[in-house]
């Protein structure tokens, strides 16, 4: 009971007019920057916090934090009608939900897109509450093995739930893999890869690939086509959303499966958008309608914004209990909580107890607020889609270019998402799925890195990785998820018809 009398306690510290202000302004903030590519929560957050110095701790955490909110619906809406995900966590977001906006189901899409992270985003704060006080002795038991094993089951879901043919998914996921090891060694200090272009020093921006295989590559398919743009006739009545809430329970399954995958995802280091690939293959792997997804299919929506919101909010808490920030954005905030003279860590819950529990009462309300706001913009959001696509087509090139400019101000950027538009343009005709090459990038240098490390402690022995009950458990789940599809395949051949 001492976490709900502390919860009460935070209200009481977070409600007031001012902070209610702050909310509704983080909140459209971060819609903003959520829906311009290249920017991306960390960043909307970053160039805020300057100007949060002079404002008390609890108001400014809870001013970034409610831009987070807002910057994860916004890379929501960009994923859904013109498939350019805002935020990293959202490129799983565009598999079903494009292909509703297409079909004219975009009001349908979006509202089904915030009504899933609203509750995946109240799940994690929940868990949050529930288990603030005792997350440190969970977390202090990942080494470099661990977080390996997640990252690997990761990799392993992905590939045993997605269904088709594993070497089609394989394939992108090893050159994605391939990109994710180009730039500096995070060992030995040396550059690989790089191919004589010392802007490959620092990697290949994976937003750069993001915004050239999703925005540059869909459009250039969709100017193939004839400049068509099939969501011309979106329904955009308040009747629509209706019905899209009255009809949420039937997606109760993927609903609160995908949230528990988020909010474990979010506590241990695996993070948002491992978390919104994961639950979208595992979603798709036990949906009655598994052929439809990729095509349009509602629960396709449901799986990954709620493993997204509910990660993201799950992974401010290590940030807090242990000082080992979740994802980027909450890094960022870690680094304003130093600034404003507050330690991360276990000592943050006894000697600054007011703060932490109106941070936690803060998120219920701005999720709250962030649904509000989000669910009332979906008709003008949708009405974007009457326009014709050759006044579309134009606008999506410029924010996309702008949106890769924008990552670090070099034109380089510009020339890979270019470049990356033309190999999103060839996957799609060869019917290579692009998201397994996204994963990779995402998460190839962190799961080289806990690899290497877990060699170094262990001698080369990869016993290391089933030394001890937790760490040999993710990693048979692992295993078991990487041959599912075959020997479901098996199965099906061996059954007498």
């Amino acid at each position: 009971m001492s976490e709900i009398s502390s919860l009460l306690t935070g209200f009481q510290t977070a409600f007031s007019f001012y902070h209610l202000a702050l909310m509704v302004g983080g909140v459209l903030l971060g819609i903003l920057v959520g829906v311009l590519p290249g920017l991306g929560a960390a960043n909307g957050v970053t160039l805020l916090l300057p100007l949060t110095f002079s404002m008390p701790p609890v108001s400014a955490i809870i001013l970034l934090s409610s831009m987070y909110w807002g910057a994860l619906f916004g890379g929501s809406t960009t994923s859904i009608l013109f498939n350019i995900p805002g935020e990293p966590s959202s490129v799983a977001t565009t598999f079903d939900g494009y292909p509703m906006a297409r079909h004219g189901d975009a009001a349908q899409a979006l509202a089904t897109a915030f009504l899933s992270a609203g509750f995946g985003a109240l799940a994690g704060i929940i868990v949050v509450t529930l288990i603030a006080n005792s997350v440190a002795r969970f977390a202090l038991q990942f080494s470099p093995a661990e977080y390996f094993a997640v990252y690997f089951l990761t990799f392993c879901s992905y590939v045993g739930m997605s269904g088709g043919n594993p070497l089609k998914t394989i394939a992108p996921l090893l050159i994605g893999l391939i990109l994710a090891g180009v730039g500096m060694d995070t060992v030995s200090g040396e550059l690989r890869l790089t191919c004589g272009f010392d802007s490959l020093g620092s990697g290949v921006s994976f937003l750069a690939a993001v915004i050239g295989l999703y925005g540059i590559g869909e459009l250039l398919v969709s100017v193939e086509e004839g400049l068509k743009f099939e969501g011309l006739q979106a329904k955009m009545s308040w009747r629509v959303v209706w019905q899209t809430i009255i009809g949420m329970p039937k997606y109760a399954g993927a609903l609160l499966r995908s949230t528990a995958i988020g909010c474990w995802m979010g506590i241990t280091p695996g993070g948002p958008t491992a978390a919104s690939f994961m639950s979208y293959g595992i979603a798709k792997r036990f949906s009655r309608n598994a052929e439809n997804f990729g095509k349009g299919e509602p629960e396709g929506v449901v799986a990954p914004e709620a493993a997204d919101h509910s990660a993201g909010v799950s992974a401010l808490l290590p940030m807090l209990a242990l000082g080992v920030p979740g994802s980027a954005t909450a890094a960022v905030m870690m680094g304003g909580l130093m600034i404003w003279g507050l330690q991360p860590g276990p000592m943050l819950f006894i000697e600054q107890h007011d703060f932490v529990w109106g941070l936690i009462a803060s998120m219920y309300m701005a999720n709250v607020v962030a649904v509000i706001l989000v669910m009332a913009t979906i008709p003008m959001f949708s009405a974007i889609l009457r326009a014709p696509f050759s006044l579309i087509a134009p606008i999506i090139i410029v924010i996309c270019l702008v949106g890769a400019y924008t990552i670090s101000g070099k034109m380089f950027d510009v020339y890979l998402a270019m470049g990356f538009g033309v190999v999103g343009y060839v996957f799609k005709k060869l019917d290579y799925p692009i998201a397994p090459l996204i994963l990779a990038m995402v998460l190839g240098d962190k799961t080289e890195d806990a690899f290497r490390q877990s060699m170094l402690l262990s001698d080369g022995s990869l016993s290391v990785f089933f030394r001890n009950g937790l760490v040999s458990s993710i990693m048979l789940v692992a295993l078991l998820l990487l041959g599912w599809g075959i020997l479901a395949k098996l199965i099906r051949r061996l059954r007498p018809s």
